[in-house]
């Protein structure tokens, strides 16, 4: 990094510190007040399902717009010019699947995780473990990602506050969010987040048009001839506008087919990640979660069409010297040191809080998920049978759940922060895509599905991306930046192209290996609650 901007970060550290504990003051006094009105379970899992659509929609996108869309993306862009964006229209398209598939017979079938959907016709206690298993893992790798980007992200903005204190305090907020405050408060951390980075974005997206007169003719003639320092530190001319920087078959033979599979990941993910799917309980009815979708996709979709102007932006402003930290390129810094050039000190400290606060957020969404899903899935109806349990029970053991999780994430966010941990975050999109979708859309819209199917689709959609990724170039590699010091057994970084047809496969063979007659009654039962509303809000077990 230019000693200029080197200067600014160590000056401006004290202010972005104070706009980040601003925003820490106020959520934790929404949390207070939600806390007083989360009791009981609905109140606590599903925020009373009090939230309009609107509101969802801003906390469903504050919960997706994380930090590795925000700074991570960004970033792809700024170095790699149109194959970043490919990687950003994956997010954005993802929530299509989301709409169309999942969003209404969830809300209707479900009453507060995945599961109830998959234990409304099938035998609840195997689908249910399965189902918790595969969202704890999820939930885990993503959360770990989240927090070791927050570490390393304040070791570069703030350089008197260590990476472990970094680590400790967002997983101590987390907690004290989900604990004490529940999904209530959960979804205001997601909608106050979700407001301040549109608003950051936008105003760096102007501001760099401001940079070229507002001129887009002028902007994409500067992205076609953009400044790229190269291995031998000269400086050459790139045009960004043109594909194959990451994923063309001259730099990797494997490239676009490593570019479908990605996409494949993203898309199928989305709709299976936990934390998402939990935001759709917070609603009143299917209409409002089909509206929550709409507002969501908005936002996401403004969001990530602005990104391409932080990336390109960051491209073309900055030359080569103002995004290197430590003699090393600094991807993630882009977005940040474009807003330190155009905006100042100031709107430099307030992107870099932006970024805490978005991470905190995810975090959140992630151990509430988390929670839920041990609690009501595993203790409530695997442990229990699915019989009542003391009032207030259910609540408390979810209570516990988040302290142990969030204890958990401390502890390997710190143990890992040397490692890179970026194939966590495809990993988790990679779990979602193969284990819960296929069992997902099964269940809503196969008649002959079964539990064997169900199970079988979880365990080896989880179990096949898993051994899939850590036998893949993110993981094993001979230039010392993998975990494993080995030849790659497997060509792709993403195991989606294969993990998600094995999901689906197995569970379709499973299930044409045997007969239950009981989950094929119950289908036009549930078929008729998903796509009508009728009986809802009533418990789902049997």
């Amino acid at each position: 990094m230019s000693s200029t901007l080197l200067l600014a970060v160590a000056q401006q550290s004290h202010t972005a510190l104070f706009m980040f504990m601003a925003f820490v003051a106020a959520t934790l006094v929404i949390t207070y007040f939600s806390a007083r009105k989360s009791s009981g379970s609905a109140g606590y899992f599903a925020a009373g399902r009090r939230i309009t659509g609107w509101q969802n929609g801003l906390a469903v996108a504050g919960d997706y717009m994380s930090a590795a869309s925000f700074l991570g993306i960004a970033g792809m862009i700024a170095f790699k010019g149109y194959d970043g964006f490919m990687y950003s229209v994956g997010f954005l398209v993802a929530y299509l699947t989301v709409l169309l598939i999942v969003a209404e017979p969830l809300r209707n079938a479900g009453k507060y995780t995945m599961a109830d959907v998959l234990a409304y016709r099938l035998s609840p206690r195997p689908v249910r473990a399965l189902a918790s298993l595969s969202t704890l893992t999820v939930s885990t790798f993503y959360m770990i990602a989240q927090m070791v980007g927050a570490g390393a992200l304040v070791k570069l903005l703030l350089p008197g506050v260590s990476y472990e204190v970094a680590v400790a305090g967002v997983g101590v907020l987390m907690i004290v969010y989900v604990v004490f405050g529940g999904m209530l408060a959960t979804t205001w951390v997601q909608i106050i987040k979700a407001v301040l980075l549109m608003c950051g974005t936008l105003f760096l997206s102007v501001l760099v048009l401001k940079h070229f007169n507002f001129d887009i003719s002028k902007f994409f003639d500067a992205i076609s001839h953009v400044p790229v320092k190269s291995a031998d530190g000269t400086v050459v001319t790139k045009d960004f506008l043109q594909p194959g920087l990451v994923y063309g078959a001259a730099v990797n033979p494997w490239g676009p087919l490593d570019l479908i599979s990605l996409g494949l990941a993203l898309i199928g993910g989305t709709a299976g990640l936990p934390h998402i799917l939990i935001r759709f309980y917070t609603v009143p009815d299917a209409k409002t979660a089909r509206v929550s979708v709409v507002w969501a996709m908005l936002i996401i979709g403004a969001f990530y069409i602005m990104t391409t102007f932080l990336g390109f932006g960051a491209a073309t402003i900055l030359t080569p010297e103002n995004i290197v930290v430590g003699g090393k390129p600094t991807d993630n810094m882009a977005a940040p040191l474009l807003a330190h050039f155009l905006g100042g000190e100031v709107f430099f400290a307030f992107i870099s809080a932006v970024a805490f606060a978005t991470i905190l957020a995810v975090v959140a969404g992630l151990t509430i998920s988390a929670s839920t899903s041990f609690a009501h899935d595993f203790y409530s109806n695997v442990l229990h049978h699915g019989k009542e349990t003391k009032p207030g029970e259910e609540v408390l053991v979810a209570r516990i759940t988040a302290f142990v999780v969030g204890a958990i994430a401390i502890f390997l966010a710190i143990k890992l922060q040397t490692v890179n941990v970026a194939f966590l975050v495809g990993l988790a999109f990679a779990v979602a895509a193969s284990a819960n979708l296929p069992v997902i859309v099964l269940s809503i819209f196969w008649r002959r599905f079964n539990t064997a199917g169900a199970v079988t689709g979880l365990a080896v959609g989880l179990v096949a991306s898993i051994v899939l990724i850590i036998i893949s170039p993110s993981v094993m590699s001979l230039d010392g930046k993998g975990l494993i010091n080995a030849t790659p057994l497997f060509p792709l970084k993403n195991p989606g192209i294969v993990s998600i047809p094995l999901g689906f496969l197995a569970a379709i063979i499973a299930t044409l290996c045997s007969r239950e007659p009981a989950a094929e009654a119950r289908f036009t039962e549930m078929e008729v609650r998903a796509n009508t509303g009728l009986g809802a809000e009533k418990a789902v077990s049997h």
